[in-house]
């Protein structure tokens, strides 16, 4: 008997027995379903988080921020200089695994004003054209500032979508998108003229809320009127909001014109709020790192008054959430395969029993105990490889049912090497189901199965 010859006896007798088979198949397809599916939900959920880290910076953006002197250090306190730009400068000369360099002044509590409305953003920073590309900012509308405009300290800004919502009008409210290119605004009385405005930034859970809620009816307001609260808020937006609430003015325009009053003499304050580095390449953080801080060890006259702020703990806070989320999952997947095991096994030993004076009758003929083995190997894996194949194409229905179910989750992503470890396995429960129902069958006596009733 040859392999092609026991596959063919496999599927006819999975289909002399079409609904026992279907029943034995249930469990290996409600267990390849549920890993491919389970695998999908996982990779979207980890989408959405490592697009919240990209949108933030990403693993390569360093951020250089003060720090209190260390006690060692306290009888230094008077030399020390703080952040400046000549640790902008410095870093650029010196220190070349950093790719990109971007000082930052930030004037805390602000808020805009126009025609009576009033805006506090979450971020007013001073910058140079560089934060574009080192904060991952998309221009949607007008132009970044240049260095013409930072060298001139031109009354220039560019906004986040949130401070055109509330000074200018929200596209949902006002029913038309709202372009304030050219507009005044004003900051302490001083003007500033809108050159850019920011894309708007939202995640994917966001953008589903955002449509589904948009395609809901209003429903209709009782009682006075109030604030409903966060509950309406998306999980782990903040990232977004927080970009959405920014603007950004040329560095100097905020040294020279808000950053004054902070200095001494009538000179403005020098020191910078923090400087953003950019690595070249995350495997070069440790040495990237040590570089910088010898160049900032040196600008500082031996005062560590800085210190270096990464996403790493973001990072492996994403990859140990993914890493629990798949084992739990997959150890419910397994289970059901394990299932679906016992049924193969089951209705093996059924058909055994069902089968001893033919499998009988095949020994005496010549068939060897290994041919009585494969036999039945073969057909345990032709159910398993059967009820896998359906598996797969149960998964794409399992998630698009979870989609429908929860319209505004990170959208589910199968992936090949889930459906191939899926199946993999299917085929591995099959083997092992059959092991058994085969040592079984190749150890018939053939006499005693000729007379078997």
């Amino acid at each position: 008997m040859n392999f092609s010859n026991a596959i063919s006896i496999g599927f006819k007798e999975i289909w002399a027995h079409k609904f026992r088979s279907l029943l034995t198949m249930l469990g290996i397809i409600l267990g390849v379903s549920s890993l491919v599916a389970m695998s999908a939900l996982v990779k979207g959920m980890e989408n959405g988080m490592r697009e919240a880290l990209i949108a933030i910076g990403g693993l390569e953006k360093v951020r250089v921020e003060e720090q209190d002197i260390p006690p060692q250090q306290l009888h230094l306190a008077d030399q020390a200089v703080g952040t400046t730009m000549n640790d902008v400068y410095a870093l650029r000369e010196s220190a070349p695994l950093v790719s990109m360099i971007t000082p930052e002044m930030r004037l805390p509590r602000a808020t805009f004003t126009r025609e009576g409305k009033s805006f506090s953003p979450w971020s007013f920073v001073g910058t140079w054209p560089t934060a574009l590309e080192m904060n991952q900012h998309v221009i949607e509308y007008g132009r970044m500032f240049n260095e013409i405009d930072d060298e001139n300290a031109r009354s220039v800004c560019v906004i986040g979508t949130m401070l055109r919502d509330e000074l200018f009008g929200a596209p949902d409210k006002v029913g038309r998108e709202i372009v304030p290119i050219g507009e005044q605004i004003s900051i302490n009385g001083e003007p500033l003229t809108i050159i850019g405005m920011f894309q708007h930034y939202e995640s994917e859970q966001e953008r589903k809320w955002r449509i589904l809620e948009k395609a809901k009816p209003t429903p209709e307001q009782t009682g006075p009127v109030r604030s409903r609260g966060w509950g309406n808020r998306r999980g782990g937006s903040y990232v977004y909001r927080l970009k959405n609430a920014t603007v950004y003015i040329p560095l100097n325009t905020m040294w020279i014109k808000f950053r004054s009053a902070a200095g001494t003499n009538s000179i403005p304050d020098p020191r910078l709020s923090a400087l953003s580095m950019r690595i070249a390449s995350i495997d070069l953080l440790e040495p990237a790192l040590q570089q910088a801080r010898n160049v900032l060890m040196h600008t500082h006259k031996g005062i560590e008054d800085f210190a270096f702020q990464t996403q790493e703990n973001w990072a492996e806070q994403i990859n140990t959430s993914i890493r629990n989320a798949r084992m739990s999952g997959g150890i419910i997947s397994a289970i059901s395969l394990l299932v679906g095991g016992i049924g193969i096994m089951n209705i093996m030993l059924a058909s055994i029993t069902e089968r001893v004076r033919e499998l009988g009758i095949r020994k005496a003929i010549g068939a060897t105990d290994f041919n009585v083995f494969i036999q039945i190997i073969v057909e345990s894996v032709v159910i398993a490889v059967i009820g896998g194949l359906a598996g797969l194409l149960a998964s794409y229905a399992l998630v698009r049912v979870l989609s429908l179910v929860s319209p505004t989750e990170n959208t589910p992503v199968i992936t090949v090497d889930a459906m191939g470890m899926a199946f993999l396995f299917s085929v591995l429960v099959g083997v092992l189901a059959g092991l058994i129902p085969a040592l079984k069958a190749a150890r018939l006596n053939p006499i005693q199965a000729l007379r078997y009733e």
